[in-house]
């Protein structure tokens, strides 16, 4: 019966363990939630706020990079299977 208390036990304390830790974009969001809170921001206004504030400092994600390879494909006026690896070697690199 002992044997069955320690797996369990693991496994609780793993499973606790992981709630506990907060994300970036989590500590993010409470600071631009404080922020608008002592702001005493509400409705349309709180919500466009919120919105700048959590896009602020954001690395580009996998779409801006998409846009810019793509871009940079065409102006290069790259077709074909020129253009798969061109875009492909792209969005490694970035």
């Amino acid at each position: 019966m002992k044997l069955l208390h320690v797996p369990l036990l693991v496994l609780g304390m793993l499973i606790a363990g992981q709630g506990f830790a907060a994300t970036a974009q989590q500590e993010k969001m409470k600071t631009c939630n404080a922020d608008a809170t002592t702001k005493a921001l509400k409705g349309d206004e709180r919500k466009a706020f919120m919105s700048t504030c959590l896009k602020k400092d954001v690395p580009q994600t996998q779409q801006d990079k998409m846009k810019t390879c793509n871009a940079d494909a065409t102006t290069k006026a790259l077709k074909g299977d020129e253009r798969k690896a061109y875009m492909s070697d792209c969005l490694k690199k970035k």
